[in-house]
């Protein structure tokens, strides 16, 4: 698949134990030069601070980085209320803030239902999340009072806002056929996980979103990529991203050369080492091939960071 031509994005996905250190990380990204950082959404499990108000605090702590959650549990965090927190966040943080979202993993539905969430199959998760994403931006956008009638979720006469401070992105993570085409069609970038999704994989995932994208008038780079990526740095390659630095710049220099990938989030960080190694050895050296490939090949990335999603608005009134 070719280069979608978005600017690189570079972050961790921060998972220690202590919320103390998830923010020492964060403020490590930033200092290092990192773009973004995020935490996963797990509100079913006890032993973990919540999400959106740790993400606060990162965002209070810093002062460059994106922050978003990766990805927010939307069984348990209704639509509007996810709106207005992500609002908030993003007026707090000087429009830092992007929001992800996922369906929610059918392996951990007991816990979701255990916490008072609803009991969803696949294709009802892929509705709701279809359904939750109008909800969200026609919350953002300033304007008369909202309606929306869907199998899921109903808002009978809501008032917009907080307006955000700037057009937030919307990321879904997705696996499946469905959800992929689900992407293409309403979401501003994709948040898979490499444990979970091979490089190999990614150009046939690729093709789903693209040809949803062009059904519904879009264009294939209104959709960022973004990987969470697992590696280990060693010092002999064995497959994907588990070898020494020079490894890691080729294998994600072709990922975003042959494969569209623009985001690089280091998947599940808990030690400030790997940061440091993967920011100061091999953020910059595939910055520089990029750049050079992109160059030579005469892409132009001036605009496509600009591309925003501007289908299945909510019918108000529905």
């Amino acid at each position: 698949m070719p280069d979608y031509g978005h600017d690189l994005m570079f972050g961790a996905m921060l998972e220690p134990e202590r919320a103390a250190d998830a923010v020492a990380l964060a403020v490590l990204a930033e200092q290092v030069g990192l773009d973004a950082v995020s935490l996963a959404d797990h509100p079913y499990w006890p032993e973990r601070l919540d999400t959106f108000a740790l993400l606060a605090y990162i965002a209070a702590r810093t002062d460059r980085v994106r922050v978003f959650p990766n990805l927010a549990n939307l069984p348990l965090r209704p639509p509007a209320m996810l709106a207005r927190t992500a609002a908030t966040l993003d007026v707090l943080s000087d429009g830092r803030f992007e929001l992800g979202i996922g369906s929610g993993a059918q392996q951990l539905w007991d816990a979701i239902v255990a916490e008072g969430g609803p009991v969803r199959d696949a294709a009802e998760s892929i509705n709701a999340l279809d359904e939750a994403v109008q909800v969200i931006r026609a919350l953002w956008l300033a304007g008369p009072e909202v309606s929306f009638t869907g199998r899921h979720y109903r808002i009978a006469g809501a008032t917009p806002g907080p307006t955000p401070a700037h057009d937030i992105n919307i990321w879904l993570g997705a696996y499946q056929s469905r959800m992929l085409g689900l992407v293409g069609r309403v979401a501003d970038g994709w948040v898979p996980s490499s444990p979970y999704l091979t490089p190999e994989q990614l150009p046939a995932a690729n093709q789903i979103i693209d040809a949803a994208a062009v059904d519904a008038g879009r264009s294939p780079d209104a959709v960022r990529r973004i990987f969470n990526i697992g590696g280990e740095f060693n010092r002999t390659g064995r497959g994907f991203l588990h070898g020494p630095p020079a490894l890691w710049v080729e294998q994600l220099t072709e990922l975003t050369l042959a494969h569209g990938v623009s985001g690089d989030i280091l998947y599940r960080v808990e030690s400030g080492d790997v940061i440091r190694r993967f920011a100061y050895e091999v953020v910059p050296a595939v910055r520089s091939a990029v750049s050079s490939e992109r160059g030579r090949r005469g892409i132009d990335r001036t605009s496509r960071d600009e591309v925003r999603c501007t289908v299945n608005r909510p019918l108000l009134g529905r």
